[in-house]
């Protein structure tokens, strides 16, 4: 621990998590100015009655007060407001795929079958991400071509007041079909090219690295799979318009012969879109020897413009050529299934092989405790694949059939019955999950409180001689605790409904047989469930654009999805981390700059991620002197219970220990057991015996193991290792110090007093004095909870 001087200083830079925040909120400040920033990503100060910079409260440290400067870093700009984000809500399936990516389980090293399968599975999200580009065109050429233009426009039709008129105008039925399909790929090509400027880049490491988020760096290739994706679209509506993929619009003479070669342009461009995705790997672009470089030569900028353009003329053309629409096209019905048909058996080949990888994987976790390994053995990116398919089907088909119901006129293709056949299987076997969800969780919470059984004697610790605290804290551990061990089973229990309610609808298409009508109930509640998801997601699109509140609730999902680089699909928000963290390091660099300035990186929830990132590339990049002034709190942090288990490649366990020994008992976690999303980041196996919480965890010395007993701090919060378990509901009141009754949960961590000695343990001005030894008797089992019947309101 470096010794403090007269001149030191603390500068404890924040940053905070998801939904958004204000500045003020952030720097626990009345007023706040930017001190530097671009207006997305800004940097703040508190401020005084003249608008100017204040200082922050002074920091009590080693029996002396340390001057501290307060920032923090403010982010939501960059996940909602305004229609253009708002409107990434829409494209959710294709985060979705994109998440998929980066769950993928973590290759080992000279292992080839793993290495090979890792290829495999990566090309095939990248085809499973571009069907989902080409669903998302035909299921609106539905719409837009054969709904609309075809049917609702043709000769004679009641359909939108009888307007007669447009049949007798050549090409009028073909823009107006054909022209939602091109504002759609241009809307996409704008959500695609939409990145952040970042202020002041830090350099990035040169060499591979064992810390997290390693590997969250931009993808070379993300203009290429842009380019293909927009192809494959154009291609997609000029093949539905001009008949299907499997044949053309009938037409005399040289008319049928250019819609026959047009078509087949449409077809080959399709074709060359879903083979260069398929083809493009090396996400870092860290190894430009291997045989795909030819293929990235090949889709340079000139060569991009020159498909692109390639792509527009062809569907120029098929607009042109659509003189006259038949009454029904004959392609949609066509378009949707095959699309369908292929993304699904995508899906099941990529499930099928994602299991022998994740077994290959498992050696890289195998002696880490069950609650730490990842979720799903590894296997967890097949249900967030399968997901990502089943609602982007759903939401463009609830969008039609509620359509059609509005205009009362119309045919929609026959692969809609079964769509819809398949939503209310999913809608009642969601129900009957949800009620045997509901039962078990009652049952299972009913029998703890009656036999007594102590889930919760960690805060019997925390709140010893306070009843009344104990008893709203054990209620609030349980059900934070479920939350946090169950998360990812509502995500499989989802994922397994929809796939289990696509089983009768896909066997029933295969065979062409239409649903029985007893399923016609149960088709009509599929119609009720897929109008209710889309017209609930435009809704909510409509309110996060006209209501600031209501954006920051939508962009949870956002913000969360976000994080991650495009890979698997460029057609997503640009990821916030890239312009986060090079700030974060290039601003802490600038602070430690000054010799007796010493940094604290502080992170609530998902900026604990962002945080921890941050400060793993400083470790990288700072001499070792410099390194020693810097510290990191975490608080509400999800990195070990989520991100650790969701993301084994990205943010495994190994790099969790690897940043603890490289900060040297300078990460401190702030942890309450009434947070349902946030945990324990740097113990786990925690047990109370003999009146003490013991555990393995981190140590400061890089090692993992067995910690001495936790002690109590001067505030009473327990510290273990590097985790501070603060009590809630607060003790207090303090004097000088913000105080709030009730259990806090996942807010206000900067209000427990705990927080400021935190931070002077993270800017090394403080030591944990660890507890000596106990030394229990067999017959001393721990604390004794208080009866079931104390436990009760």
């Amino acid at each position: 621990m470096l010794i403090p001087g007269p001149d030191t200083r603390v500068v404890e830079l924040r940053v905070h998590g998801v939904q958004g925040t204000t500045a003020q909120s952030l720097v626990d400040a009345v007023a706040a100015v930017d001190v530097a920033g671009d207006g997305l990503g800004r940097l703040v100060r508190p401020a005084d009655r003249l608008r100017r910079p204040a200082p922050g409260p002074v920091l009590q440290a080693g029996g002396r007060p340390v001057p501290r400067v307060v920032e923090g870093y403010v982010w939501g700009r960059m996940t909602s407001g305004g229609w253009a984000k708002a409107t990434w809500a829409l494209l959710f399936p294709f985060s979705l795929a994109n998440v998929a990516h980066w769950m993928l389980p973590p290759v080992p090293e000279r292992n080839l079958p793993a290495h090979l399968l890792g290829i495999c599975l990566r090309a095939l999200l990248r085809l499973a991400a571009l069907l989902l580009t080409a669903l998302l065109v035909t299921q609106l050429a539905v719409i837009s071509l054969d709904l609309v233009a075809a049917q609702c426009l043709a000769p004679g039709s009641a359909c939108l007041l009888g307007q007669d008129w447009a049949h007798r105008v050549p090409w009028v039925r073909a823009v107006v079909g054909m022209l939602p399909v091109a504002l759609a790929v241009l809307v996409l090509h704008r959500v695609s090219s939409v990145d952040w400027r970042i202020e002041r880049p830090a350099s990035a490491p040169t060499a591979p690295s064992v810390l997290p988020g390693a590997h969250v760096a931009t993808d070379p290739d993300t203009p290429s799979l842009r380019v293909l994706h927009l192809v494959a679209a154009l291609g997609t509506g000029a093949v539905i318009a001009l008949g299907g993929p499997l044949r053309s619009l009938a037409a005399p003479g040289w008319h049928g012969a250019a819609i026959e070669v047009c078509r087949l342009l449409a077809v080959a461009l399709v074709g060359l879109a879903a083979l260069g995705a398929m083809l493009l790997d090396d996400p870092t672009g860290g190894a430009p020897h291997r045989g795909g470089r030819w293929l990235r030569a090949a889709l340079s900028a000139g060569p991009r413009r020159v498909l692109h353009a390639a792509a527009w003329a062809v569907f120029a053309a098929a607009m042109a050529l659509l003189t006259r629409l038949p009454a029904r096209l004959p392609g949609a019905d066509e378009g949707v299934q095959l699309v369908a048909a292929l993304l699904t058996l995508v899906c099941l080949l990529f499930g099928v092989l994602l299991a022998p990888a994740a077994l290959l994987a498992r050696r890289t976790w195998s002696e880490l405790p069950r609650e730490l390994r990842p979720w799903a053995g590894g296997w967890m990116a097949a249900p967030v694949l399968a997901l990502a398919a089943l609602v982007g089907g759903g939401f463009g088909a609830g969008i039609a059939l509620t359509l059609r119901r509005l205009l009362g006129h119309g045919a929609l293709p026959r692969g809609y019955d079964y769509i819809a056949l398949l939503w209310g299987v999913a809608g009642v076997l969601a129900l009957l999950s949800a009620l045997a969800v509901a039962a078990t969780t009652g049952m299972v919470r009913w029998s703890s409180l009656r036999r007594g059984k102590e889930w919760a004697r960690e805060a019997a610790l925390l709140h010893t001689g306070r009843t009344r605290d104990l008893r709203a804290a054990a209620r609030a551990w349980w059900w934070a605790r479920w939350e946090r061990h169950h998360s990812h089973h509502v995500v499989l229990i989802g994922a397994a409904v929809l796939v289990v309610g696509a089983v009768p609808a896909s066997l029933l298409r295969l065979r062409e047989v239409d649903p029985p009508a007893w399923a016609r109930p149960v088709a009509a509640l599929g119609v009720v469930v897929l109008a209710v998801l889309a017209i609930g997601l435009l809704r909510a699109v409509y309110l996060a654009a006209r209501r600031p509140d209501s954006a920051r609730r939508l962009g949870v999902l956002a913000d969360l999805a976000a994080f991650w680089p495009r890979e698997a699909h460029p057609v997503v928000p640009p990821c916030y981390a890239l312009k986060v963290v090079p700030e974060l390091v290039a601003r802490v660099r600038e602070h430690l700059a000054d010799p007796g300035a010493r940094v604290v990186l502080a992170g609530h929830s998902q900026g604990s991620l962002l945080a921890a990132v941050a400060a793993a590339r400083l470790l990288e990049q700072l001499p070792p002197a410099d390194a020693a002034r810097l510290g990191l709190v975490t608080a509400g942090a999800q990195l070990q219970w989520a991100y650790s288990r969701a993301f084994p490649a990205v943010v495994p366990h190994a790099s969790l220990a690897a940043l603890a020994g490289g900060l040297g008992g300078r990460w401190r976690a702030l942890c309450r057991g009434t947070d349902p999303l946030g945990g324990a980041v740097t113990t786990w196996r925690r047990q109370v015996f003999n009146g003490v919480l013991l555990g393995a965890g981190f140590r400061a010395d890089g090692t993992s193991g067995a910690l001495p007993p936790a002690t109590t701090g001067p505030t009473g919060a327990l510290v273990l290792g590097g985790d501070h378990w603060l009590p809630d509901p607060q003790r207090g009141p303090f004097p000088g110090r913000r105080w709030a009754p009730g259990v806090s949960g996942h807010a206000d961590y900067t209000a427990d007093p705990e927080w400021d000695r935190a931070v002077a343990i993270a800017a090394g001005l403080e030591g944990v004095t660890p507890a000596p030894p106990v030394l229990p008797t067999a017959r001393e089992g721990g604390l004794t909870l208080p009866r079931p019947s104390d436990l009760t309101p």
